[in-house]
């Protein structure tokens, strides 16, 4: 039996054709259809950007703490008191009594210090330019009390027996300043330094109490006179006083970082120094941090 192909070239051109109209019109609907483009989100949403910028005009204020070293240096109040104690006496001019006292040696007092502060500041550019007052709570103090007795012969051949007991310290209650700033930004980190005045208020005491007995030969009987206490001794000179001000100068610098356009911290380092105030000379250090709000 023979098997006889026929040949139908229209035939399979046109399953060819078919065929290939199926697998175009299945890639077309493949690319439509959003699920094989691995997304059905458009456009993704920007990341977002940190602002590295930040905006330093303008008023602020804030406040914090800091670990202060106050170092207070006596000076010759002390002698000028012991000198003044025995004022217009034969033994006051043949003796200095200000040597007995001198030479006293200075003290510091350290510890926590707060403080509070506001200011204003003006920029151009980089460069920042503001004015910034602070108030500080200190109580820093010092007190060197001692106790002197000598005798000494006078040119009338008195002999002389005195004491000097002496107190002479400081308290420096609180402080303010007043001070120029000077700053550049670099973007939200602006260091700065800092110069101006300052005020401070103390509890001051320098006192001595003075005694003066003596043994003599009366002239006019010669008969010897032995502890014979000096008319107006025992005496004090000199006093307690409180809320005395002093006045000084300060600079010191520091960096300031804005965390958002109206908070920024600070760290910074102060030195203040106060002239004599009632005889004692005062030198403060203070290294202090702070938070602050801008408007």
């Amino acid at each position: 039996m023979r098997t006889r192909f026929i040949h139908r070239p229209a035939a399979a051109l046109a399953a060819v054709l078919l065929a290939g109209s199926v697998i175009t019109a299945g890639g077309a609907f493949a690319a439509d259809y959003p699920v094989l483009r691995g997304s059905q989100i458009d456009d993704a949403p920007p990341a977002p950007e940190f602002d590295s910028y930040a905006k330093w005009s303008g008023f602020y204020f804030g406040g914090g703490s800091g670990l202060s070293s106050t170092k207070f240096e006596p000076g010759n109040g002390l002698q000028n008191l012991a000198n003044y104690a025995y004022r217009n006496t034969l033994l006051g001019s043949e003796v200095n009594m200000g040597n007995l006292v001198g030479n006293l040696p200075s003290k510091t007092d350290s510890g926590a210090t707060f403080f509070g502060f506001t200011g204003y500041n003006f920029t151009f550019g980089d460069v920042i330019l503001g004015l910034e007052a602070d108030y500080t709570r200190s109580n820093h103090n010092y007190l060197i009390s001692d106790f002197i007795g000598r005798r000494s012969t006078t040119s009338d051949g008195t002999v002389n027996d005195y004491t000097l007991t002496t107190r002479h310290g400081a308290e420096l209650k609180d402080y303010a300043t007043a001070r120029i700033r000077m700053g550049w930004a670099y973007g939200r980190i602006m260091p700065f330094a800092t110069i101006g005045g300052a005020v401070g208020r103390f509890d001051t005491t320098s006192t001595i109490d003075a005694t003066w007995r003596f043994t003599r030969t009366n002239p006019v009987t010669g008969a010897i006179e032995n502890n014979v206490v000096a008319a107006g001794y025992p005496l004090r000179v000199g006093s307690t006083k409180s809320n005395v001000y002093g006045f000084g100068l300060t600079a010191g610098g520091g960096i300031d970082m804005a965390l958002t356009d109206n908070l920024f911290l600070r760290a910074e380092y102060q030195i203040v120094r106060f002239a004599d105030v009632e005889g004692t000379t005062t030198t403060i250090n203070t290294g202090r941090v702070a938070a602050a709000l801008k408007f």
